[in-house]
């Protein structure tokens, strides 16, 4: 493909893209497409010849749009966004076009020094304290691996990555009932092992019971295990729930244990000064993650881990051999030394773009719109008859379920999903089948969200 022909095709996939986006509403939110359907249109072996890229763009969109589930669409309620708003859509436009590795700052100078400023900026705007620094990660699965793999060389004095575990003390890492299963993973994956990721019980909240957590690191003393980290939770994927998070740091100052705070999803509502309550006390922390292509609108994948000194998690993670060596520029930060892999993207300029374009108050108005709206949905599924609230709203969350027990809300998730109106997920709450409905699509409106609970209503009762 040569340069004018690359020039008309972007032209007219920015037209498609453009249409799509503007049709959205029209679309159902779900296909409703058969396990294996696009794949018995797709020829089972690769073409030896090329083919011209207009055959190729008609083929993707008679194949592909239609049998995609469509996370843009106002009225996805389900899971949690995986917001894309346009600037951050062009930015990654440009950074596809550059086609830059950004694993070193003499690879990308302005993007690393970009995501400097970018992390500067997110941690004055949600208020952290001066000296915070951070990292672009591509998610916060990885942010939580890289801050348990600190856990775990910090209680073993560093000697970990280089003699293994073996012979250590096992490292034992505490999280609330509600944490992530990211943090299983993490667990999994730095070798400490799931029996040694301890659920702490939780309160009437649903947030962790501190004195169950002071208890269970006496008893882990006592034993002559390990204890190497506290992960806290500040809205759960599950239900919403947030930890009580002055309380834990207190009780981890107090055993000289590293923490991680996951607020993957609710973090991005801690730029409204108002809701920074829920996080009371994170200052005391020592890694923070969020995700700003959840809530924030910024394109996947962006997740930005803050630390309040990133000294331990450099000795964990920093491998420079020669060939990585910017000779002349030693003091220069190279990001891939504060992250698992060596690889980049170039994050920070969707960010950028994005805080730009909307600036802090706009973007504060759409969280304080979706939360608002989300307890509009929260009163009109509590006064239907047969349906009840499980869980009371968190931040833009609530959960649901009908009173007949779970065969019935599953049915009626079924009957809601296949609908194609909107689009929600289930989850285990209590013993009990729930629906998750949760507004925080970037773009969708009070009556997008109106919409999709008088499509839950009429499909409950009809």
């Amino acid at each position: 493909m040569d340069v004018a022909e690359f020039e008309l095709w972007s032209k007219r996939i920015a037209e498609w893209s453009a249409e799509y986006r503007e049709t959205l509403r029209d679309r159902s939110v779900r296909p409703n497409v058969a396990p294996g359907e696009t794949l018995a249109q797709i020829p089972a072996s690769p073409p030896d010849d090329g083919t011209g890229f207009s055959e190729i763009f008609a083929e993707f969109a008679r194949l592909i749009p239609d049998a995609m589930t469509h996370w843009q669409h106002p009225r996805f309620f389900a899971y949690f966004p995986a917001n894309a708003a346009l600037p951050s859509v062009l930015a990654e436009q440009i950074v596809s076009t550059i086609a830059a590795q950004c694993m070193l700052w003499q690879t990308s100078p302005a993007a690393t020094e970009l995501e400097t400023r970018m992390i500067d900026w997110l941690r004055q705007a949600m208020g952290l304290p001066d000296g915070w620094r951070g990292v672009i990660q591509d998610s916060a699965s990885s942010a939580t691996l890289s801050a348990v793999l600190t856990m775990r060389e910090r209680a073993l004095d560093f000697k970990g990555i280089h003699t293994g575990l073996s012979g250590h003390a096992a490292p034992r890492i505490y999280a609330s009932a509600q944490a992530h299963s990211s943090v299983d993973k993490a667990i999994w994956v730095a070798g400490i092992g799931q029996d040694n990721l301890v659920k702490i019980p939780t309160r009437s909240d649903f947030g962790m019971d501190p004195e169950a957590l002071r208890a269970a690191i006496a008893e882990d003393r006592r034993k002559g295990l390990q204890p190497a980290g506290i992960i806290l939770c500040v809205g759960g994927t599950g239900i919403g729930a947030c930890d009580p998070v002055a309380a834990i740091l207190d009780i981890a100052r107090e055993e000289d244990l590293y923490t991680h705070v996951d607020a993957a999803w609710a973090g991005s509502a801690m730029i409204c000064p108002e809701f920074r309550p829920y996080w009371d006390g994170v200052e005391h922390a020592d890694s923070i993650v969020f995700n700003p292509h959840k809530w924030l609108g910024a394109q996947f994948d962006c997740s930005v881990q803050f630390l309040k000194d990133p000294t331990d998690q450099l000795k964990t993670l920093t491998l420079r051999p020669d060939y990585l060596e910017t000779p002349g520029f030693e003091d220069v930060v190279n990001y891939s030394e504060w992250t698992i892999p060596l690889g980049r993207r170039f994050r920070a300029l969707k960010l950028w773009f994005l805080i730009r374009y909307y600036g802090l108050d706009g973007l504060r108005q759409r969280i304080r719109n979706h939360i608002a709206w989300a307890k509009d949905a929260e009163r009109l599924i509590g006064e239907t008859e047969g349906l009840e609230i499980t869980t009371p709203c968190s931040f833009s969350l609530f959960s649901f379920a009908c009173s007949d027990g779970d065969d019935a809300t599953a049915a009626l998730l079924e009957r809601i999903n296949t609908d194609g109106r909107t689009y929600l997920t289930q989850t285990r709450h209590q013993g009990r089948s729930v629906i998750r409905f949760q507004v925080g699509q970037f773009d969708c409106t009070r009556q997008d969200v109106l919409d999709g609970i008088a499509a839950v209503r009429a499909l409950h009762a009809g």
